[in-house]
């Protein structure tokens, strides 16, 4: 197992439930006096050591909770805070947006660091495309190279994580080059230039760390792509750890960025407990010591003026911010209905006996729920299928099913009625033959024609040890024969129930995919935050 792969084992581990940094719990005596509970994007997880630190200096321990940005913000603007103290996300913008007027939600933030979302092009790309040397080059520029088949690129899913939410901001703002904030009128303009720069977009991910690792695994087996959006300071983190063969040039576009402040951001009302804990963590967070081990840890921007920065920083052009949600929502919503691919997932489904009952029931809610969406927030609409996504079902028991393919239309296709209907349909008999079902996964993608057009992935959930057909080993071996296209599809492995948690993670391993924990949330957690991913 590589180092990378190491560290997206224990994010999947620890990623489903709150996670208390600080060793030492209030009351314990000679570390933390006290607890703040934080809502925060996946993106400050690499401060954790450094947290540590702080709560030894400060005697505030941090109980961090990771949701998706989208999936964050709807639940502060809802009021559904009750078990947290505070918000740490890339940027506070959003939430401004989905605020009414007159809610009161946050009492008080304060910046701790700065990113903006720029470009790195593996140095032999940027040379070639004369990007070096200072040159200004702008993001119709890496529209163009796209447009002439010459650079594709990975970046988040703007659903999930804030700097694919920040580079799709940032893309449309340029590209609309009015010198104002974006308007809706603004996005329907400029939707040619967008799916064209978006053709591009070929490895995507649910959070930047998650997709930097993938990268990096990718580089090193020879098969990355020469472009990874991303945060400066993860591109210059990326560099420094001496992963890649090739060293990524950092383009920072000429016409403008959308910059992360980070803000440590405290809630309405809160006890006096969590107002004191929130000012003594602020205030060492600010500090010029702090602010100094921040830069030379993770390579981000001081926000503290008068640190010097760790890594190169000139300055920036900052693009503005939408003012009005519908903007927002008319980009987002359009990402994922026209502008870039479309997914193709192959959902290979545990039905044996074992799933009976109560299991199977959530099965079948929670996968028929991404089938449509009750709930308009942004959130959860970009979680769902969409438009001219292909899902295949392949459930198995004693042996795989024959796969049933669905190709989905608007939010009024008889697809969906159907695919809806089949899930629903799903009972629960027999063994457990999942290694023969995914290998039948694999077959059945291999056959498939017109994969570079797709996002495409399996998904394994099964509540326990494969006990029919196929074994591990043989599956890896089968694994080891398979060639690209196909070889190169994740797996997306489930842990549910009584699943074996070491294979599972092996498995996802193998196949460059990621493990997600159903056993301490949800199943519809889970897959909607598989979305994210796809």
């Amino acid at each position: 197992m590589t180092g990378n792969r190491r560290l997206r084992a224990v994010a999947a581990a620890t990623a489903a439930a709150g996670l208390l940094l600080s060793g030492c719990t209030p009351g314990e005596g000679g570390g933390a006096d006290t607890t703040l509970r934080i809502l925060a994007g996946s993106e400050v997880a690499d401060l954790e050591p450094l947290l540590e630190e702080v709560t030894e200096r400060t005697g505030v321990a941090v109980e961090m909770e990771y949701v998706g940005t989208l999936d964050g913000m709807a639940r502060v603007a809802a009021g559904e805070t009750e078990d947290v103290d505070a918000i740490w996300f890339g940027s506070n913008r959003y939430l401004g947006l989905l605020l009414e007027d007159g809610q009161q939600v946050l009492a008080e933030e304060n910046p701790v660091m700065l990113s903006p979302v720029v470009v790195g092009v593996a140095e032999s790309t940027a040379q070639a495309r004369g990007w070096t040397d200072g040159a200004e080059v702008t993001w119709a520029d890496i529209a163009q190279a796209v447009a002439e088949n010459e650079f594709r690129y990975g970046m988040t899913n703007p659903g999930a994580s804030n700097s694919g939410f920040s580079a799709l901001i940032g893309v449309a703002s340029a590209l609309a080059d009015t010198g104002t904030a974006l308007e809706v009128e603004d996005v329907e303009e400029v939707a040619p230039e967008l799916e064209e720069f978006f053709a591009g977009h070929a490895i995507t991910s649910g959070s930047s760390g998650w997709l930097s690792d993938r990268y990096a695994d990718l580089a090193a087996e020879g098969d990355a792509v020469p472009g990874l959006i991303n945060y400066e300071s993860v591109l210059l983190s990326l560099n420094e750890s001496g992963a890649l063969p090739e060293p990524l040039h950092i383009v920072r576009p000429a016409d403008g960025v959308v910059t992360s402040d980070y803000p440590l951001t405290l809630l309405a009302d809160p006890s006096d407990e969590a107002a004191d804990a929130y000012e003594r963590l602020v205030a060492d967070l600010a500090s010029e010591d702090t602010q100094r081990q921040i830069t030379e840890q993770t390579w981000r921007r001081p926000a503290t003026p008068g640190v010097e920065p760790a890594g190169d920083a000139p300055d920036l052009v900052e693009l503005p911010f939408p003012t009005h949600q519908d903007v927002v929502d008319e980009l987002v919503g359009r990402y994922f209905a026209e502008l870039r691919r479309p997914t193709r997932t192959v959902f290979v489904l545990d039905v044996s006996g074992s799933m009976e009952g109560e299991r199977i029931e959530s099965l079948r809610t929670s996968l028929g729920a991404l089938t449509g969406v009750d709930d308009q927030s942004l959130a959860a609409l970009s979680q769902s299928f969409h438009e001219r996504d292909e899902v295949t079902l392949l459930p198995f028991s004693d042996e795989p099913a024959e796969p049933t393919t669905f190709l989905l239309g608007d939010e009024e296709s008889a697809v969906r009625d159907d695919l809806s209907e089949r899930i629903g349909g799903l009972t629960a008999d027999g063994g457990t033959a999942g290694y023969d079902a995914l290998a039948d996964a694999y077959e059945f993608l291999d056959a498939e024609e017109g994969a570079e057009e797709f996002f495409t992935s399996v998904v394994l959930m099964t509540d326990g040890e494969v006990n029919e057909g196929m074994e591990y080993p043989d599956f890896r071996d089968f694994h080891g024969d398979l060639t690209e296209p196909v070889a190169g599809v994740p797996t997306f492995t489930v842990l549910f129930g009584e699943s074996d948690a070491p294979e599972m993670t092996e498995l996802a391993e193998l196949t460059g995919g990621r493990v997600f924990d159903a056993r301490e949330q949800s199943l519809d957690t889970v897959f909607r935050e598989i979305r994210g991913y796809q």
